[in-house]
């Protein structure tokens, strides 16, 4: 929120504190002040102009040639293109040697041969940003009050000398939403009371509100309380230029003198107010309800559809505004309006919200009402409203207000001890000091015995409990007060525990592997948080997502990589290796919160062996993914046997090239090429992935690696090449030859498969070198020769193999 020194100057006695300093003690005491700038930053010499006489230039259709009082002895010529330029105006005018908004420098110069000793500018070229500009000199330059004084500095004018306070406003303080709030808070730090004026409403006594509209709100729920005053007889013009620079440097765009009036409230007490053209809304009254999937066309132009999760305001029939957040076209303020319905209400927070973001509508309004507004001063902000509107539009507010509200503010009181505040805090405060910052903060306070009875009013709606009530004392008494200590007492050697040496070790080896680590969104789309599961489950969808894509918990990681990996071929990185460790989120039957499990996934695609001047490129293929995996499932060390199994049907993988991954007889994962069709969706040419249960590997049973020294004794190798059925698979024959071998095998390593023209339909032959090892001995040819033998014959007998 952007605050006005100059504004705030007008409740509270500032004139000793510089508004650096205030945004430092601010910050200090709890609300961030982001920045403090000055309009008139890096302008200069641009001055009030009056323009004496307005005559085309000869040789431009579009140019005129200005004479202009700039407050010295003679005129000065100026050429001016503005459409809205004419004689007898107070305008900006930039002299020579002046700099206007971008640093640009103004010179004399000639425009089509005529003199210009200077420019005629708009608010844009002083550096007003365009959302704020008045609609009115949007393409224009703007016009100064009559009143303005040639060769007089228009910063002054146009409040641009004025320091603006850039507020970073937490949720919890939307208090500090308004001039008012601010007000307060400063004067908590600076023990300084702020003073509002008393606002005097005049009402018409010979016609009461009544005679004009009534009001009624379906559910109090959507709406605890719903006003309605009615201003007769105005006439809509520009608003005057104090209440113009106040809107434009609080970041509003000033449009008329009625809803400049409703947004100048809106500043001060931070209430949202809604001003409907009586004439135009239809009917003599008013109903608050959800909508029933009927449209509207918002004051933005758009046709919106409100459906029951909508709170509309119509005139009984059909809508007219969406409730706390944009107005309808058909009832707005315009030039021919002559009586005024202005709302001022309380609506539901999260309908507020939800409406909002459905239809991208957010506003100073709708940002109050989400986050709370002071219930005690709906009916005050109302009544100053409709006094500003009366004092400026010339109307005569009708007596009365129709009505329907439950609401009422009421004060919250609480308690606490001062040994409670001083445990808190590490503090020493005495009670005296603890009373004096209660009454600082306007809150009332009653003291005894070290027991604080303490009393909030309603605008400072935050507090509630206990902690609250501390966090203020420290805010007040000053974070930089609080006294520091050091930790007491023995410390521990800090180190990770299983889990977290087993993630530490599973990234250094994948890393080793040529992966790279990512991290994906856990929100995904409902689509893609069904993808690649390991576990039925139904997903977990948030109430309140901030966009679709964005809705679901997912309960997979394949399919986020996959996303991150279209990012990265979409720029033209074609190899990708990539690997996650994260949690999944599963539905589980009669709990509330999902249950959230561990996985590891890893996607890769292009090249694992680039092309360079001595080899040529190997693409990614189910055996390098496969051979990553078995090589990070040795380290870990399992008791049980690691195995794998093809997969017929899983989804979003390929029947013919997936695998299951199981410890014993459970399965922890998979492995296996994307589904081309599932791959298509991505962009994604041939890739392959995995996914494991995590939490199943950390589960499972594991014996230390223990390193041995190298032996000193000779191995021997045997190579056996055998003829079997083409159904048979390399795990079966290596776990059979391994069960076999004896105390001495090692190792079994497949060298070569060959099944051809050579070899009858329906075999292949595979060939192994097995690899013995005595650590304790040399061994002898014929313990080996034995060995093979046992091997030999029981394959012979297990699978009918033939011995080549």
């Amino acid at each position: 929120m952007n605050v006005s020194y100059q504004w705030l100057k007008e409740y509270l006695n500032l004139d000793e504190i510089t508004p650096e300093v205030l945004a430092d003690k601010m910050s200090r005491t709890g609300i961030e002040v982001e920045d403090v700038f000055f309009g008139e930053t890096g302008l200069k010499k641009i001055v009030v102009g009056h323009t004496l006489s307005v005559i085309d230039h000869p040789d431009s259709d579009h140019l005129h040639i200005c004479q202009v009082d700039i407050g010295e002895d003679e005129p000065t010529q100026i050429v001016c293109g503005a459409p809205n330029i004419a004689a007898n105006q107070k305008i900006i005018v930039a002299l020579p040697g002046a700099r206007i908004a971008g640093n640009a420098k103004i010179k004399k110069s000639k425009m089509r041969g005529e003199v210009s000793n200077g420019m005629i500018c708009s608010l844009q070229e002083l550096a007003f940003s365009e959302s704020v500009v008045p609609k009115k000199y949007a393409e224009g330059i703007y016009i100064l009050p009559e009143n303005a004084v040639p060769g007089e500095s228009v910063f002054p004018i146009l409040a641009m000398d004025d320091a603006i306070l850039d507020l970073s406003i937490t949720p919890n303080r939307a208090d500090a939403l308004s001039m008012r709030g601010v007000a307060y808070e400063v004067g908590a730090i600076y023990d300084l009371v702020p003073q509002f004026k008393t606002i005097e409403l005049k009402e018409d006594a010979t016609e009461t509100v009544a005679d004009y509209i009534k009001v009624a709100v379906a559910d109090t729920e959507d709406a605890p309380s719903y006003t309605i005053r009615v201003i007769k007889d105005v006439t809509i013009g520009e608003s005057p230029l104090w209440l113009q620079t106040k809107l434009m440097n609080a970041g509003i765009r000033p449009i008329n003198n009625v809803v400049d009036s409703t947004n100048y409230i809106l500043l001060e007490y931070g209430q949202p107010l809604h001003a409907f053209d009586y004439d135009r809304i239809g009917s003599q009254e008013i109903v608050v309800r959800r909508g029933t999937d009927e449209t509207l066309v918002t004051l933005d132009g758009a046709e919106q559809t409100v459906t029951a999760d909508d709170i509309v305001i119509t005139n009984g029939t059909k809508p007219i505004a969406l409730a706390g957040v944009m107005g309808g076209l058909d009832s707005e303020i315009i030039d021919t309006t002559v009586t005024v319905a202005l709302e001022s209400a309380v609506f539901d927070p999260t309908s507020i919200r939800r409406t909002a973001k459905k239809f991208n509508l957010r506003s100073e309004s709708s940002s109050r009402f989400e986050k709370g507004i002071n219930h005690g001063t709906i009916l005050e902000a109302s009544d100053h409203a409709a006094s500003l509107i009366a004092e400026l539009a010339g109307g005569t507010i009708v007596t009365g207000i129709a009505s329907q509200s439950t609401l009422k503010a009421h004060d919250v009181a609480l308690t606490i001890t001062l040994d409670r505040i001083n445990r808190s805090l590490g503090t020493e405060i005495s009670s005296r000091e603890v009373v004096a910052i209660f009454q600082r903060l306007g809150f009332g306070v009653h003291h005894t015995a070290g027991l604080f009875e303490v009393v909030i009013p309603p605008r400072r709606w935050d507090i509630s409990i206990e902690a609250d009530l501390i966090e203020e004392v420290a805010r007040i008494y000053g974070y930089d007060r609080l006294p520091s200590t050091l930790p007491t007492g023995r410390t521990t050697i800090g180190r990770l525990n299983p889990k977290q040496e087993l993630v530490r070790h599973t990234r250094h080896y994948l890393e080793g592997a040529g992966l790279s680590q990512a991290i994906s969104y856990v929100l995904t789309t409902t689509e893609k948080a069904q993808q690649f599961m390991l576990t039925n489950s139904q997903p977990t969808l948030l109430d309140m997502p901030m966009t679709e894509d964005r809705s679901t918990l997912r309960m997979n990681l394949l399919s986020g990589l996959l996303d991150d990996v279209h990012y990265n071929v979409a720029r033209k990185n074609q190899d990708v290796a990539l690997y996650e460790v994260g949690r999944v989120f599963y539905q589980q039957e009669g709990q509330v919160l999902p249950l959230e499990e561990e996985h590891l996934a890893g996607v890769l695609t292009g090249l694992a062996v680039q092309n360079d001047w001595h080899s040529n490129g190997e693409s990614v293929d189910f055996f390098t993914l496969k051979g990553i995996i078995e090589g990070l499932l040795e380290t870990y060390g399992f008791t049980a046997e690691i195995t794998y199994q093809a997969v017929a049907t899983r989804d979003g993988m390929h029947p013919g090239r997936t695998a299951a991954i199981l410890i014993g007889e459970e399965e922890i994962g998979y492995l296996g090429q994307i589904h081309p069709l599932r791959a298509k969706e991505y962009d994604l040419k041939e890739t392959y992935g995995f996914e494991i249960n995590l939490q199943k590997v950390i589960d499972a049973d594991k014996v230390p690696t223990i390193y041995q020294t190298i032996p000193k004794y000779p191995g021997m190798t045997r190579d056996s090449a055998l003829l079997v059925d083409e159904t048979v698979t390399n795990q079966e024959l290596t776990q059979l030859i391994m069960a076999k071998g004896g105390n001495y095998l090692v190792d079994v390593h497949l060298f070569d498969i060959y099944n051809g023209d050579k070899i009858e339909a329906g075999k292949k032959s595979m060939a192994y070198k097995l690899t013995y090892l005595n650590p304790n001995a040399t061994l002898v040819e014929e313990e080996v020769t034995k060995a093979f033998e046992k091997v030999t014959n029981a394959l012979i007998e297990t699978f009918n193999v033939v011995i080549r």
